[in-house]
């Protein structure tokens, strides 16, 4: 993946720094931490990734239950179960929590983590809503069925294509159902031609629909329904999601031109962020956590930038936040065009590869290239009086790295994704002093293209590893060819 116009690097890993048990006894990583009410035995987490292992219902399933008690071997500090639907909606083999049949299995899920675990590790549920999005049509399905034919379009095509094209509603449909790319980028309005090219797709700017209209009134109550559903499951918090494509980050982003106060000016576009932190507050207990993800930078045209993060950051604090999660990019603005019959996707555009860099992201390579924006909003919270923690993450993978960006109060957690997909026990590992032991993460980002595809994630680095002892008796993901949980460690074994 590169960049536009740069150069396609391959980096290799840095040289490894673990810990031996002395150090690790000592380190920073691996002191206890506080989220307010939630106290944490380490500095460790790991944060919110999907893996496509829900019922299409939406309930807990046991390669769910699988997929969590994994990481809770290696016992994190925190675990951040996926992002999981505030709204009682189809969303496919995604988590959802919002309705009372949800809690058993959330709470089956959270009695999980904590007994392979051992206490150790405390569960937030990350909670989030979304816009409608659309797969691309086929040409001419949308010129014949979704098509608004104006007559400043019908005058567009006469310009473009004679008098006899656009002649009536029906040589409209018929001609640009026809016509090139050229020509339909020419006479299309903006938006349609991007419902066209890319699949239509709902912002938050769309006051014309009345419920895009009404989010600020029906918001706060669904994310407070879902953090109490949350709570009496038996989580110690939730991590709402104001981050990357998703309809409170819309709310947020400087492309958030709303014009009923929940839009334009940085205050304006934290109202309803707002509104619903003060709402889930108000429905959950003192003593469950309450946090929140969001953009250091979309890196879009246009978009947010780390002056604006740092305002949201205070505005977060000061709402009464327990912690700040960071993380940068994964937007639809600038996604690659989807194929026919597939939704676009956030995480296949220059933002997305921020979001997510590999090895072959840049000349700066994926290792920290993040935690820079968490540093800045962390000084921004501290300069306005604030004590909030906040969470750094973006190719972290060793020790050394994480001890550094806590040496410098860059940030107060480490967050490793990729590299705990790879090794869940890695945490683990380096608190034993047993860091050579450790499955490092090459950082191609095999597991986000099965995301993207809406396969079971899984890991290249162990997928296919069926000769171990738990080979023959490991779940199997649906086409059969890969494990779907890492292999158990054998300390002394790797």
């Amino acid at each position: 993946m590169a960049s536009p116009g740069g150069p396609v690097v391959r980096h290799q890993l840095p040289a490894p720094h673990w810990p031996t048990a002395d150090e690790a006894a000592r380190s920073r990583l691996f002191s206890p931490g506080a989220l307010g009410p939630v106290a944490t035995t380490s500095r460790t987490w790991v944060p919110a990734m999907v893996p496509w292992r829900a019922s299409d219902d939406g309930l807990v399933t046991r390669n769910v239950l699988d997929w969590y008690g994994r990481f809770a071997d290696g016992a994190p500090g925190v675990l951040v179960v996926e992002a999981t639907g505030i709204r009682d909606v189809p969303s496919g083999p995604l988590l959802r929590v919002g309705h009372d049949r949800f809690i058993p299995g959330l709470r089956e899920l959270a009695a999980v983590v904590r007994a392979r675990s051992g206490g150790r590790t405390r569960l937030l549920l990350q909670i989030l809503d979304f816009l409608a999005i659309r797969r691309r049509p086929e040409q001419q399905k949308y010129c014949e069925r979704f098509l608004v034919v104006t007559p400043a379009l019908q005058d567009a095509v006469a310009a473009r294509l004679g008098a006899a094209a656009a002649a009536d509603d029906a040589s409209v449909r018929a001609a640009l159902a026809a016509a090139d790319d050229a020509t339909l980028r020419a006479v299309l309005p903006p938006r349609a031609y991007r419902d066209l090219a890319y699949g239509a797709r709902e912002e938050v700017n769309d006051l014309h629909l009345p419920h895009i209209r009404e989010l600020p009134r029906t918001l706060p109550g669904l994310f407070a329904g879902a953090a109490a559903r949350a709570e009496a499951a038996g989580f110690d918090g939730v991590e709402l999601h104001f981050a990357h494509a998703y309809t409170m980050a819309s709310f947020l982003s400087r492309t958030n031109v709303r014009g009923d106060g929940y839009g334009g000016d940085v205050k304006a576009r934290q109202r309803l962020p707002r509104e619903v932190i003060a709402a889930v507050r108000a429905r959950v207990s003192e003593r469950f956590g309450v946090g929140a993800r969001f953009l250091g930078d979309e890196a879009i045209a246009g978009g947010s930038d780390l002056a604006d993060a740092c305002a949201h950051g205070v505005a977060f604090a000061r709402a009464g936040l327990h912690f700040l999660s960071i993380s940068k990019g994964g937007k639809f603005d600038d996604a690659k065009q989807p194929n026919v019959g597939e939704a676009a996707y956030p995480y296949t555009g220059p933002s997305g590869h921020e979001c997510m860099p590999t090895v072959r992201s840049d000349a700066r390579g994926p290792f920290g290239r993040n935690v820079p924006l968490a540093a800045a909003i962390r000084a921004a919270v501290r300069a306005a009086g604030c004590a909030t923690p906040v969470v750094t993450a973006g190719g972290i993978c060793d020790f050394g790295q994480a001890e550094a960006i806590l040496a410098r109060g860059d940030a107060d957690y480490i967050a490793a994704a990729r590299q705990s997909l790879a090794d869940p026990d890695w945490w683990e590992k380096m608190r034993r002093g047993r860091g050579s032991e450790v499955r490092r993460c090459i950082f191609t980002n095999y597991c986000e293209g099965l995301d993207q595809k809406h396969k079971e994630v899984t890991c290249q680095l162990w997928d296919r590893d069926f000769d171990g002892e738990d080979g023959a008796s490991a779940t199997r993901s649906a086409d059969g060819k890969r494990r779907l949980v890492a292999p158990a460690w054998r300390p002394g074994v790797g």
